[in-house]
């Protein structure tokens, strides 16, 4: 997996800017779907340990996109995110979201930056037998790229980012608890899925989607 010099050092500064997790969907190449040429941040609720993707953010943000001229794979299978700590490997959360909301996609990435510069990439494809690799991480200076802009990503962030306090999200345990505290609930991606669904080949006619992206 590469990522533009411009894509490496947003994510850095985004990593960098508070003390929680912060999520986003990479912007790939059309003709190099693992190359990240950007990446952009929906809004989401984020604490230590977690991302909340709201989900009228994300459906406004596949709109922008289709708009553009992108297909789902080019905006839709790199799902990045940091984590305030040294360590990238994925926790038990993040591996429960990459399995439930990008479990029915042909493939999909997830992406982990935290401190110090330590990185992990994983592709997992649901073509065939299935299966996971582990992919090696690299800045790409060899294409054309912007320059880093760290006003206009300050305010990307001001504009997205809600930071959560971790007891709000401890409410979930608790009986009677709001299904909205869950992070990526089974609800999540419930009002837009079929409708992206269709711009995705592969998927049989009449095939019950669950948490496309």
């Amino acid at each position: 997996m590469r990522l533009s010099p411009t894509a490496w050092a947003k994510l850095l500064f985004l990593r960098d800017l508070g003390e929680t997790e912060v999520g986003g969907f990479g912007i790939c190449a059309a003709d190099d779907l693992l190359f990240v040429e950007d990446v952009q941040l929906v809004k989401q609720v984020c604490t230590g340990v977690s991302v909340c993707f709201d989900d009228q953010a994300v459906a406004d943000f596949f709109d922008r996109q289709v708009d553009l001229g992108r297909g789902p794979r080019q905006f839709a299978r790199v799902w990045l995110h940091t984590h305030p700590g040294n360590s990238p490997e994925p926790s038990m959360t993040d591996e429960d979201t990459f399995a439930r909301v990008f479990g029915r996609t042909d493939w999909a990435v997830m992406f982990i930056l935290a401190r110090r510069g330590q990185s992990y990439a994983r592709l997992r494809f649901h073509v065939g037998p299935g299966g996971d690799l582990d992919l090696p991480v690299e800045v790409d200076y060899s294409r054309p790229f912007l320059g880093s802009d760290h006003a206009a990503w300050h305010d990307e962030y001001l504009a997205a980012v809600e930071v959560a306090e971790l007891s709000l999200f401890d409410r979930r345990r608790q009986p009677g608890a709001a299904a909205a505290l869950d992070p990526w609930d089974d609800d999540l991606f419930s009002d837009w899925d079929r409708d992206f669904l269709e711009l995705e080949p592969g998927f049989a006619e009449g095939r019950e989607p669950h948490h496309v992206v």
